[in-house]
């Protein structure tokens, strides 16, 4: 069984994202126990909703900054990939998280609005101008990595997302000093709501898919079977899986029928050729082949195991 590890994806600074996060929770320690106190003090529901998605933010900080931390793992004997999705199941558990707040937070707003109450607004209007500056701050220090690491982005959007709350707590609260008009407390909990739903959910979807070994959408299984069968040995290739491990690594296996009974030495240098093939033209950079000739088995190129 031919068997390849390409190593040329990108470096991550799991040390700067680790130390970036860290930085982050505290900041937001102190911003929710800041919005809670005022948001009690003043009754402003979109003000304690705002520290409820902070609390979640703490939380979700957390969970990334252990993920962050367990990736770092050698694999052993017990684990033999170590910890490498760790960051992807962080990922998921943050996504999941931001929606349930949400749906908590359009309940409480639609009770709110049935039941208007008067709001102390110059302690909303300090308190959300507070976590704009925190969490505005560590959106900057989380942006960097947030493309390319689904961990990182599932912290940031968190964050982001709670800056955009803070920025319409803040709206609120003008438009309740100067205008009086209290529902619109609820109003602004709602849009926030809604909005962390829509964030939130294309994140879901894929941490979801990397955790149930999906074939990562940009990648045709068709085409690369195609393109592999283009080589002049090689009569069939069948039994495919391809899977997305991390946001660093995609994996293929396949089993393949060759025209002849071909030596060791003569099948490595066929694997070398797919190996460039794949890796160059689909960025797969771990190569699982499984050589066969005369083999009686199925070859469909989707085989239920």
């Amino acid at each position: 069984m031919g068997h390849s590890h390409s190593h040329n994806h990108t470096h991550y600074h799991k040390d700067h994202n680790g130390r970036n996060l860290l930085i982050s929770i505290v900041l937001n320690i102190a911003i929710t126990a800041a919005q809670v106190f005022g948001g009690l003090i003043s009754g402003s529901l979109a003000l304690l909703s705002d520290a409820l998605h902070n609390f979640s933010d703490v939380v979700s900080l957390i969970i990334s900054y252990i993920a962050n931390k367990l990736v770092k793992r050698k694999a052993s004997l017990k684990r033999t990939f170590g910890y490498k999705r760790a960051e992807i199941l962080a990922a998921f558990i943050n996504a999941s998280t931001l929606i349930i707040v949400a749906i908590l937070l359009i309940f409480e707003a639609v009770e709110r609005f049935q039941n208007p109450k008067e709001i102390a607004s110059n302690l909303v209007i300090w308190l959300s101008l507070i976590a704009i500056l925190g969490n505005g701050f560590s959106v900057l220090l989380l942006k960097q990595n947030a493309d390319d690491n689904m961990n990182m982005k599932s912290a940031y959007l968190h964050l982001l997302t709670d800056m955009m709350a803070s920025v319409a707590v803040l709206i609120g609260g003008v438009l309740m000093k100067f205008y009086q008009i209290w529902w619109i407390d609820s109003v602004l909990t709602f849009a926030i709501a809604i909005y962390l739903i829509v964030m939130g959910w294309d994140l879901l979807k894929n941490s979801f898919k990397v955790l149930m070994l999906f074939t990562p959408e940009a990648t045709s299984v068709k085409a690369i079977v195609e393109d592999i069968q283009t080589i002049e040995a090689i009569k069939n290739v069948h039994h495919v899986h391809i899977w997305q491990l991390n946001e660093q690594e995609i994996h293929l296996e396949a089993h393949i029928d060759f025209k002849q009974d071909i030596s060791l030495s003569e099948f490595d240098v066929i694997l070398k050729e797919i190996e460039d093939l794949i890796f160059h033209k689909y960025e797969i950079n771990h190569i699982n082949i499984q050589p066969e000739f005369g083999k009686c088995d199925a070859k469909d190129v989707i085989v239920q195991d």
